[in-house]
Order: C-alpha cells, then structure tokens, then sequence
C-alpha cells in the first residue's frame, strides 16, 4: 500500500510541475505577445551639445573668440530699430534652434506663441501654432494664379510694436491657404556638427552615393545630390552644371551650400533683416522700413575683431566651430540592447542612406581638418513618396525630394520631419513609407520600412533605443 501511494503522490506532483511549467510558459508568451515596441522619448541627462568643437588640434583661442561672438549674437533678440521685420517668424535665431542648447532644433515651450505680442504686437497666432508644439515657418505652394510659389509666408508683423508707428501689415490668410491644401511648414534644422558637413569633399560625398550599390538597387534605393549655382541649388530638373555645379548639403532639401549664405538667407527670411547677402527688404511698403537698409554688414572699420564682423558672419562663424552632439548610453534601454540595435539599423538597410559617418578633408581650421562626421546621412535628396511630400521646388530638389537628415543628436529631439508632424519616434520612422500616385513617386524608403516591420518587438525596441541615443 505504501508502494502505490508514493507512486501516487509522485505523479501528483509530476502533474503539478508540468501545469506549473506550462502556466509559466503561457505568462511568458502572453508577456511576450503583449509587448510592443515604443519610442523611450527624449533623453535625460547632459545636453550633450551646444559648446564649441573639441578636436586634435583644438579650437585656437582665436577662433573659439569667434565662436563665442557668434553665439552671443546667435541668441541676441533683435528689435524693429534694429531692422526686425517688417515681416519675420521669431526675433532671435537662438530662439528657434534651442532644444537641448543654442544651435539645435525647436523646444519644448514655443516662443512664436509670446512673441506674437511682444513689444505690443497686435498678430494673430495662427492656428497651426500652439505653445507645446514645434516651431514653424509656413510655404505656400501656389500663388493664386496657379504659378509655382514655394516662399515662406511669415507668421509675424512689426505692426503695432515699439518703433514701428505707422506702420499697418496684415497677416497672411493662412486659414484659405489651409482649406485649399496650399500650406506647408518647416521646423528648424539642428546646427549640431555643421562645420563638419561644410567640410566633407564633394568627392566622398560623391564615392559614397556609388557604394554599396547592389544592396541600395535591391531595395530600390536612388538619391542624389543638389548642385548648385554661385551657392544656391540649380533652378530647373536635369542641369547639373551651372557656373559651380558644387553640391549643396544644408536645409531640409540641402538648398545651400556654405553656411554664411544658409546664415544670411535665414536672417532676411526668418527675421526679416536684410544683410550683405541679402541687400532688398522683402516686404517694399515704406511705411513699414525703419532701418537702413542693409540692416547689418560689416563694419570696416574694425573687421580684425569678431565684433567687427556682421551678424551672419558671426553666425556662420558660431555654426561652423559648434561640436557636434555626443552620443550617450543613458537611455531605457541598457548598451547591449543599443548595440544590437546599431546592427540591426544596418541589417535592415537604414544605414545605406543614413551613412553613419563621412570624412572631411583639408581645411583652414585644424579642428575640422581630416575628421569623422559621424552625422548618419549621405547628404543627397532622395525620393520620400506622396506622404511626406511638400510640393515645394527648390533647386533640384523636386516636391517629393529631401536630404537624407542627418541623426546625430535624434536623442534629444522632441518634433520629427521636416513639418514636426509627430513625437513620436516608430510614427517617424513609419512615415517613411508610402506608395506612389499619379503626382509623386513610391518612397525609395519603403522596402526599407518593411524589414524594420518584420522585426520582432523586441528587436524593434534595440533600434530605438539605438537611435534615442545618438
């Protein structure tokens, strides 16, 4: 009798074991199959970014008293005596590129909100801009004749401000535009590294759009680069000569080439005031200029010092000396988890058009001389499908047409694409996708797309982590 109980009493508890297994085994795959990959969100800790570039050789002590004269006047809020407007989107540059520090993208807390009364401001906020949303400049695409427009259309006037008497501008009617699908927006490029873009060669640029090209012709992967003429993209779709042909590389379609012009043409269109570069007020009623005009050049009379310099030479001077962001491990997911990710970005094919680094070459300025961009972009337009299209022309660069962005910093960013449509990151990444109609091309991103679909969860999960901490 004692035989057959312990028999019993063994199966009993083999039955146990075996349930037991089994009810862990389905809380694992229910945990499992429950699980979802999510963006981690911005990253914690030290900005990572805002000081001037650290490299072998350094920064002399001359050029890191430009850096710093071009970032104080790079944060300085200009007003109407000083040429401000008459039409302008903010009042300072470092008021737009702000987030996680001066020379970086749009921040948490919109300034375009409080700006629209500042001084006695009397502009409407229009509707696209809210206080927790990105910062942006507002396109049309056609003026009312159906010709091409493109321009930026800005969000603010000096009317009703200090100094400004007299003068009466309306906005424009950005509600219209909206109804008859004829606006788009822009958020601000990060300047993070730029002096490093500045300096790639149009050679490696060049070397690296024909590498790997059976795995970009497998994945239908194109891309090509915005040569420009004298500094800005070519007009027109096939001439790739011009009186320069150089490739241009900065703004979300690399419209400009070097960064004193991207600098001079932001300061007459995002603030209005007029430069070197830039010598005709774009808005022409007279009773709305209160500045000489060129509102800023150079002062000749002590151009040996950085004050001498005008405000876009500081500002590019402030660009091309800023580091680039530092990469971190600080994020949810642990370093092996953002290891595996980085392999997985290239497995899937992301890294064949966001290059995870390119050289520079020779430069007057040692700390830029023969260095490591590690920007994770190949610098050309490519085809992004109906989509993300904007149906702005400019250069080369065709309605459906946008640089590869640049990743470093993703980190620390709040908006994502070129309109800051979301903020979250799987969103971003899914946006990348869509399919060809009768107006723009499939996106040369959707194969792409699909393999990071068929990751698992968890796998999905690494590549964020990877990209929150770049």
């Amino acid at each position: 009798m004692k035989g057959v109980f312990h028999a019993k009493l063994i199966l009993v508890v083999l039955a146990g074991l075996v349930l037991g297994a089994a009810a862990l085994l389905q809380a694992q795959t229910l945990t499992s199959t429950l699980f979802r990959a999510s963006d981690p969100g911005v990253r914690g800790g030290p900005a990572g970014a805002g000081g001037p570039i650290d490299g072998q050789p350094p920064l002399t002590g001359r050029q890191t008293d430009f850096f710093l004269a071009g970032k104080e006047e790079f944060e300085q809020a200009d007003d109407v005596p000083e040429g401000l407007g008459p039409r302008m989107n903010l009042d300072s540059c470092g008021g737009c590129h702000a987030q996680p520090a001066t020379g970086g993208t749009s921040p948490f807390l919109n300034p375009q909100v409080k700006f629209a009364s500042k001084d006695g401001g009397t502009d409407q906020v229009p509707f696209f801009i809210t206080e927790s949303g990105p910062v942006r400049e507002a396109r049309f695409k056609f003026n009312p004749d159906g010709t091409r427009d493109g321009g930026v259309h800005n969000t603010a006037t000096i009317t009703g401000r200090d100094g400004a008497d007299g003068c009466k501008l309306a906005q424009p009617n950005f509600d219209a535009a909206a109804r008859a699908n004829n606006l788009i927006f822009r958020i601000p490029t990060p300047l993070f590294g730029a002096g490093l873009i500045e300096q790639i060669p149009d050679s490696v640029i060049e070397a690296n759009q024909a590498a790997n090209a059976a795995s970009k012709q497998l994945l239908g992967i194109g891309g090509r680069p915005n040569r420009v003429v004298s500094g800005r993209a070519i007009t027109g779709n096939t001439n790739n000569n011009g009186n320069d042909g150089t490739i241009a590389r900065f703004g979300w379609k690399a419209q400009n080439q070097t960064l004193l012009l991207f600098s001079g043409e932001a300061y007459n269109v995002e603030m209005g005031i007029t430069n070197e570069l830039f010598q005709q007020e774009r808005e022409q009623d007279s009773n709305c200029q209160f500045a000489t005009v060129p509102n800023n050049v150079t002062d000749t009379a002590i151009t040996t010092t950085p004050e001498g310099l005008s405000a876009i030479e500081r500002f590019a001077f402030f660009q091309r000396f800023l580091a680039p962001p530092t990469p971190s491990t600080d994020t949810p997911g642990d370093a092996t988890s953002i290891g595996r990710g980085r392999n997985l970005f290239e497995r899937v094919g992301c890294a064949l058009c966001h290059t995870p680094t390119l050289r520079t070459g020779n430069s007057t300025v040692g700390a830029l001389r023969d260095k490591d961009a590690n920007l994770f972009s190949d610098l050309l337009l490519h085809n992004m499908g109906p989509g993300l299209a904007d149906n702005i022309l400019q250069g080369q660069a065709q309605g459906d047409e946008f640089r590869t962005a640049p990743l470093w910093g993703l980190g620390k960013r709040i908006f994502f694409l070129h309109d800051g449509r979301t903020k979250d990151l799987i969103e971003a990444i899914q946006e990348h996708k869509s399919a060809g109609n009768g107006e723009f091309r499939r996106s040369e991103a959707n194969a792409v797309i699909n393999n990071f679909n068929g990751l698992s969860e968890r796998q999905k999960q690494d590549v964020l982590n990877f990209l929150r901490s770049l």
